[in-house]
This record gives C-alpha cells, structure tokens and sequence, in this order.
C-alpha cells in the first residue's frame, strides 16, 4: 500500500492552497500512490481569526474538489482538515475519499488543543472551534484504516478503539508546533504504533517561519514495531511510504500484545 504525504506550506489565499494541494495528488496519482494524505488545516493559516472566515458547510467547494479528482485518479484521498460549518458552530474536519470519489469518512476532531506550557506555546482551538464526538474509522480494499487528528493521538484510548475496530493503519493530518514537536511528534507516532501493533501515518503543513502559528513538520510513517519508515524534514516534502500490510500480523505473532489483553482486569473499583 503506497502512501503519498504531502506536506506543503499553507499561504493565505485560499485558492492557493487547494491549488497547491491538488497539483501534488495528481504527482502522487502518478507515482503510483494508493493514498494521499493532506495535512491539517491545509487549506487555511492555523489561526482561530481564520477558521469560521475560511470555512464551508457540507458538500462546500474543497469537499467537492477532492472528491471529483479522487474519482478522477482513481486515489485514495485523505483531505487533511478544512474548517466545516455546522448548526452555527465550526469544527476542524477531515474528510475521506475513496477511487470512485464516494466520501468513506467525515472525522471531526475530537480533542480541541488547549494548551499553556510555561516558556512555550499557548494556544486554545476551544475560543473558535467545537469538538466532535465520534471514533471513526471507515473500510478499503487493503482493509480498515483509522482517522484521527493531531491532539487526538495524544489520547491513547482512541487509538486501542480504531485498534479494536480493526484498524491497519490510522492516518493523522496534523500540526505539532516547535514546543510539542521537538519533543513529542515522533515519539507519539512510535507509541502508537507500538501500543496497537499497526502502522501511523502523521502528516503536517510545511514550516513557515514567519506565520503566527508554526508547524513542526517531519511528516512520518511508521510500522508496528516502531520503526520510521520515513520521515521528512521542515519544508515542503512530497514523501513515500511503501507499507507492507502482512508486517501486522507478523509483529503480533512475535509480540502477542492484544491477544493477551486481561480485560478482565482493566476497571476501576471502590477500596
């Protein structure tokens, strides 16, 4: 199963953006890609100012532009995040496109970032955004993937869910800033990996220095035993990762994880 990561810089015009975005599904169609994965708010500067102003309700314009050149490609498309207009609120939204174009998945993050870390970053989705309230993982022909975004992985109990449900890989549009991505990106991405024995796949805008909120990068991919299949750097990356799906079951024979689960045990009780 290929996979496309696609971190690319995310401008202020709108269009700019989805016209960015586009240009490399089609490189990545042509490079023999089965999934292209966008990264979070690709469309939109991170910014609570930004997200009602640059948002769509259902069936918008960047929804329908992805599903028509998913069907087009005959790709996989992973829509990074948009801010979705709902019922007078904004979420921050990913959608998932399957080769017809048919929508397999709508995640709306689950897990606002509201953080205040002394000497670091502050920031607080919470002022613009509203969380959403489901687990969501959706069926291809390669099998179950999982979708979460960014804060979301941070929550290891979503991922043992989309684990349970099946999930081979679960892919995560993202943007870890300079505080938490130094120290924690691709130790998450690992753990993960590790704890529910698939493959993750983070993917994160390019950094861009000068903008009010600056992304991470390293866009990565990693297996079930933990190991960085691919990893970029800050800028603008188109990255490959070949995973080989049989790797699953190969690491759960050696290290038989969920298998011996006591979830006999698992419960709090009263002393």
């Amino acid at each position: 199963m290929r996979v496309a990561l696609i971190q690319m810089p995310v401008a202020r015009d709108r269009q700019q953006n989805i016209d960015t975005a586009c240009r490399h599904i089609r490189d990545a169609a042509a490079a023999g890609a089965d999934f292209a994965v966008l990264p979070e708010m690709f469309c939109c500067p991170y910014e609570n100012d930004c997200f009602r102003a640059y948002g769509e309700p259902e069936g918008g314009s960047v929804q329908t532009t992805l599903s028509q050149l998913a069907a087009e490609l005959g790709i996989y498309i992973v829509g990074g995040t948009i801010p979705e207009l709902a019922d007078g609120n904004v979420y921050n939204t990913c959608y998932v496109y399957g080769r017809r174009g048919e929508r397999l998945a709508r995640h709306r993050k689950a897990h606002l970032f509201d953080i205040d870390v002394a000497g670091g970053q502050r920031f607080r989705e919470s002022d613009t955004l509203s969380p959403g309230s489901s687990i969501t993982t959706f069926d291809t022909e390669f099998g179950v993937m999982g979708l979460c975004i960014c804060f979301d992985l941070r929550f290891e109990e979503l991922a043992r869910c989309m684990c349970l449900r099946g999930a081979k890989c679960i892919f995560v549009p993202a943007a870890f800033n300079m505080t938490t991505g130094p120290a924690h990106w691709e130790l998450l991405f690992r753990q993960r990996a590790v704890d529910n024995q698939c493959f993750t796949v983070g993917v994160s805008p390019a950094r861009e220095e000068s903008a009010a909120y600056v992304a991470y990068g390293n866009s990565i991919a990693v297996d079930p035993w933990g190991s960085v299949v691919c990893r970029a750097g800050a800028g603008a990356e188109l990255l490959y990762a070949d995973l080989d799906l049989a790797r699953i079951d190969a690491v759960r024979q050696q290290l038989p994880i969920l298998s011996a689960r006591r979830t006999d045990l698992y419960e709090i009780h009263e002393r």
